[in-house]
């Protein structure tokens, strides 16, 4: 007897993530079992499963807000851009193929029994699903096949709430143009409408809403003011990091092109004493930047071309004559070695190309990709660390022989000779805070440990409590229907 709703957006990054996982912590304090849901999602940032398997990091965020453990089932399909024609396909967690766009619009519509199997899974284990949709139903261009909005709606017979953002301009627009491009059937599917991202006076809209349900006949779940604190949690874009100001400690990250994981970024940018400076194509990397972070990438060769082409392998050197520190994670680790082989054309046409030489390693890619949820030990402080392993490739070399992370009796990652270099394939290191402290405070300047998984935890039950004030949960709750 389990009930669903959907929250479909009248335009991408609407903040539909953000609200369901609001959504998400408020049902779930009210004793409700809660699970998140997202169709198809496409984003080079993924989690590790406990299933052992891959997911949108906002569903891992929407699981946890939820106070579950994410599994593949939360998100049976997702897309990793690895070019701007192609994707990888990944379903119920495990990589499918790489396909070209047009190749993809032909095959999502077969994925759809899928999509339904780990939904109705997903539904034996909640009170309630909160199934996230994907851009919006208003591109009804890609309506045939589609499951990612309407046609995953209308296969499994789940109400829909539509969210605009009023931030961006032209919401009435947003929604009553929805509602006038949607074929019939589809429009019956939407039954409320929400405001989100509003700044000021909201009382100042209430005509607004009257239009909308005038002209829609969708009932109101009202209007969501800015929520100041999203910044704390888990970026979705990284543009979302880019924009937040910080403090003395300058951590400069190349913006790389297929850039994959970078929650990385996350836990630092959080500590007021660092400033993460994402940095985009055409600006050098700044000679200020006490670190260097290379960061993991769906498309290592690719990335590490498009790196040479804006001459930060330059400013790099410079940095590193200059006595700075380099962190590569993933295929930032990848790229810091002497070679790249890529005998097998993994990530296009077979290869072997130079890295950037920073680190005595090689790494040979291969096709077998490496899930796995990692805990490890920080060998210089014995501090323990929690985190994953999600790519291909292997690395090895003398540098190898100062492995910085012990786990379970494995050593991982390398080291220059001068310890100002190093490199892992571990993401989500950052996250522990006696082992980020520790980290930091080796850049010479002071830190202060705080505490991100208790931040983020707390920054959920704040904007539960902010969508319970002001966004009608009871209504959207009664319009959720058995499934």
């Amino acid at each position: 007897m389990t009930k669903a709703i959907m929250i479909q957006g009248a335009g991408s990054n609407v903040g539909k993530s953000m609200l369901v996982a609001g959504i998400a912590r408020a049902w779930t304090q009210q004793g409700l079992r809660v699970a998140p849901f997202k169709p198809q999602n496409m984003s080079n940032n993924a989690a590790v499963t406990i299933d052992g398997g891959e997911i949108g990091r906002a569903q891992a965020l929407q699981a946890m807000a939820a106070g579950r453990d994410p599994i593949v089932d939360m998100n049976p399909v997702l897309l990793k851009p690895e070019s701007e024609i192609g994707a990888q396909v990944v379903v119920q967690g495990q990589r499918l193929a790489t396909v070209k766009a047009r190749e993809y619009g032909k095959m999502k519509a077969t994925l759809l029994p899928k999509v339904l199997e780990s939904f109705y899974r997903l539904a034996k284990t909640a009170d309630v699903i909160i199934v996230e949709g994907a851009g919006s139903p208003a591109e009804v261009n890609l309506r045939a096949g589609d499951i990612a909005n309407m046609g995953f709606a209308s296969a499994a017979r789940v109400p829909v709430a539509l969210i605009g953002d009023i931030d961006r301009g032209g919401v009435i627009a947003q929604l009553v143009g929805t509602h006038a491009v949607l074929p019939e059937d589809d429009r019956a599917l939407i039954k409320a409408f929400g405001i989100n991202k509003f700044r000021g006076d909201t009382s100042l809209f209430s005509e607004g809403l009257e239009i909308i349900t005038a002209r829609t006949g969708w009932a109101s779940l009202g209007i969501v003011p800015w929520f100041a604190d999203a910044w704390k949690l888990p970026a979705e874009d990284v543009m979302d990091i880019a924009s937040r100001p910080g403090g003395g400690i300058k951590i400069a990250v190349p913006r790389l092109n297929r850039i994959a994981n970078f929650d990385d970024l996350d836990p630092l940018s959080a500590m007021p004493e660092v400033t993460v400076d994402v940095v985009p194509a055409g600006r050098p990397l700044p000679a200020d930047a006490d670190l260097i972070l290379i960061p993991g990438s769906k498309s290592t060769i690719a990335d590490l071309a498009h790196f040479r082409a804006q001459g930060w392998d330059i400013d790099l050197q410079a940095h590193v004559r200059r006595g700075g520190r380099v962190l590569g994670i993933c295929g930032g680790y990848q790229m810091l070695g002497k070679t790249i082989i890529d005998a097998d054309g993994i990530e296009g046409a077979p290869a072997t190309v130079q890295g950037l030489g920073l680190l005595d390693v090689v790494t040979e890619m291969k096709p077998e990709k490496r899930l796995a949820l990692t805990d490890a030990t920080y060998i210089a402080t014995g501090d323990s660390v929690a985190g994953y392993e999600i790519h291909i490739g292997q690395t090895d070399g003398p540098d190898r022989a100062r492995a910085w992370l012990d786990v379970d009796g494995r050593s991982e990652g390398a080291t220059s000779p001068d310890g100002l270099i190093r490199g892992c394939y571990l993401h989500g290191l950052f996250a522990a805070d006696a082992f980020r402290c520790a980290f930091l405070q080796e850049l010479g300047k002071p830190v202060n440990q705080s505490q991100y998984g208790a931040t983020v935890s707390q920054t959920l039950d704040d904007l539960a409590a902010h969508l319970t004030d002001h966004m009608d949960l009871a209504r959207l709750f009664d319009l959720a229907e058995e499934v």
